[in-house]
């Protein structure tokens, strides 16, 4: 839902998650400017709206109802360094979920907008709120399960248990924290996920979508399916995530394959020296989305890569545009509407520069990052004499690693497990 035009101030809202405090609306917003467009690292924060209909007789209050003189929705809390995500009234006042450095953490919202941290339990992320009265429940990965039910607020604990038979098949590795810095001093927050053994063990970097999204410290099926095959996965939140802020996450605004480059190669090589059992030597690059637009972008740059897997990818702002179900705008916001800065950002048309071997996975029915471009940089790749492999799953969509029919799922699973073992 959006709101627009003078009733809220010339500005667009985007408006989600509404919850009624005894006479009053609250509900999360990002404030997109007056264009509707100012969607890069835009957080969502708190607003209360005095409710309209509670000046009227009861059953009265409909849209035919005249605006004039309605309250504007105030803001209440600062998007700069609180992400919000979630919202819900319970019988004794307002409660959300904030998104802070990778974790979704509980909070308690007063009517004046001050915002309490709840506790977790430790390795807990939430991800969506529910409440009856005053009980409270979150759905929440875990340390060892990709999705529980977890109580929340005073007293935290862990209602369910659906992760037993997985734990029970694959007992989960765990999850390292590292902090690296790079060059200019920027701290970055990640992890890392080692096999069992003393190794030296073959390390992944691994890079996530978005580009304003984020890793986090759970259960992630991704890392431990490739740790449990022996490798050393490493994976961080680089300029332009999400969860540490605005600025942040508008770093790297018209300036793809800078500052997020720097950032994961610093990260992985505070991995490679710090942490034991890494074998340097042996090193491979994968990312999906935005992570496969920084993958492609590495490897043109970088040539220390034993291999590469560039999947579902965002290859070339130009032809992005018009193209992509997220909309004309997405790449005029992210990598700005000037055709010679675009090419400048364009991993496609430095597909020539490439010397590692890549695998090309891409989905058929891919709307979000259409399969033209993929198709093509997998083609210039093979003129370029590149060892490459393309893969293509019928049917699917750019969810596949998420929500893919279970056959295509393991079946990705494989051919990634596959192509490592060849090169690592």
């Amino acid at each position: 839902m959006q709101l627009t035009g003078p009733e809220v101030g010339g500005t667009a809202l985007s408006v989600s998650s509404p919850a009624l405090v005894g006479s009053d609306i609250y509900f999360l917003a990002g404030d997109l400017g007056a264009d509707g467009l100012g969607f890069v690292g835009t957080n969502s924060a708190v607003y209360r709206l005095p409710c309209p209909c509670a000046t009227f007789p009861a059953g009265a209050c409909d849209a035919s109802l005249p605006r004039a003189g309605f309250d504007l929705p105030v803001r209440l809390t600062d998007p700069e360094n609180l992400e919000f995500h979630d919202l819900v009234s319970t019988g004794s006042g307002l409660m959300g979920m904030v998104m802070a450095r990778g974790v979704g953490r509980p909070v308690r919202v007063s009517t004046a907008g001050d915002v309490t941290f709840l506790d977790l339990p430790t390795g807990t992320s939430v991800a969506a709120l529910g409440a009856s009265g005053d009980v409270l429940v979150g759905a929440a990965v875990t340390a060892t399960s990709p999705g529980e039910l977890v109580r929340l607020g005073d007293t935290p604990a862990v209602l369910t248990d659906f992760g037993a038979a997985l734990r029970a098949a694959a007992p989960p590795l765990p999850t390292r924290e590292l902090i690296s810095t790079s060059p200019d001093g920027q701290e970055i927050q990640g992890w890392v996920v080692l096999p069992e053994g003393e190794g030296p063990h073959p390390v992944i970097l691994q890079i996530h979508g978005g580009p304003y999204a984020q890793y986090a410290p759970g259960f992630f099926d991704e890392s431990q399916v490739l740790a449990r095959a022996g490798y050393a996965v490493v994976y961080c939140n680089p300029r332009g995530s999400a969860s540490y802020g605005q600025a942040f996450g508008r770093t790297i605004q018209g300036d793809f394959g800078n500052l997020d480059r720097v950032d994961v190669m610093a990260f992985l090589d505070h991995a490679l020296a710090t942490v034991p059992g890494l074998d340097a030597s042996r090193v491979g690059v994968q990312g999906g989305s935005y992570g496969g637009y920084l993958t492609a972008w590495l490897i043109a740059h970088e040539h220390r890569f034993s291999g590469a897997i560039v999947e579902r990818a965002f290859l070339d702002p130009r032809s992005f545009v018009g193209a992509a179900d997220i909309g004309w705008f997405f790449t005029h916001a992210y990598n700005t509407a000037d055709p010679a800065t675009m090419d400048a950002q364009s991993p496609l048309l430095l597909a020539g520069q490439v010397k590692t071997p890549t695998l090309v996975l891409h989905s058929e029915q891919d709307l979000r990052c259409p399969l033209g471009p993929a198709l093509r940089y997998y083609t210039e790749l093979k003129l370029a004499g590149v060892e490459t492999e393309m893969l293509i799953f019928p049917g699917e969509n750019h969810e596949l690693s998420r929500s893919g029919t279970p056959w295509h799922r393991r079946q990705r699973f494989e051919a990634i497990l596959a192509w490592w073992e060849g090169r690592l």
